[in-house]
């Protein structure tokens, strides 16, 4: 029999499902005290990791840099019966070069925009200054929890 924790495990498909269809991912790190700092970010994925941006002399960038440890939570559902979500302990790598920063600009802006499908001209040159100032972060997997409260049935 299995256990209540492994029937409400997110299969492949369903990750993928969930990290395409919800907009935040909540980015925890190790803040300068040792307390968690948890910002609320946009994101894209990429091969299966998540990716955001954020300006290069952010406290999370900070954060990273003295401890590449991260924590990433996207979370769907009002009701318990409804709460589905993917927790992935991961460590961060920054990527800093302005092209890379600035390509991958446009793949957010893409993502988080209605009917675009490329970034052209002007808005391009203004992501490009942009990405003088910002940095993108790749973050790869170290751990995965998922968890679908649906698959209960309405039971605890």
């Amino acid at each position: 029999m299995p256990s209540r924790r492994d029937l409400i495990k997110l299969t492949e498909s369903e990750r993928a499902e969930l990290l395409d269809s919800e907009r935040v991912a909540v980015v925890s790190s190790l803040g300068p005290r040792g307390w968690p700092h948890s910002m609320p970010m946009w994101y894209v994925v990429r091969d299966g990791e998540i990716w955001i941006w954020t300006y290069a002399k952010s406290q999370k960038v900070r954060n990273l840099e003295r401890d590449p440890r991260a924590t990433l939570l996207i979370e769907t559902g009002t009701e318990y019966v409804e709460l589905r979500g993917i927790q992935i302990e991961a460590e961060a790598e920054l990527i800093r070069d302005p092209e890379r920063v600035a390509e991958f600009g446009a793949e957010l802006t893409v993502r988080y925009s209605e009917g675009i499908d490329s970034v052209e001209g002007d808005a391009a040159e203004a992501l490009r200054a942009q990405a003088a100032k910002r940095i993108a972060i790749r973050f790869r997997p170290i751990r995965v929890a998922t968890w679908d409260h649906r698959k209960l049935g309405g039971t605890y």
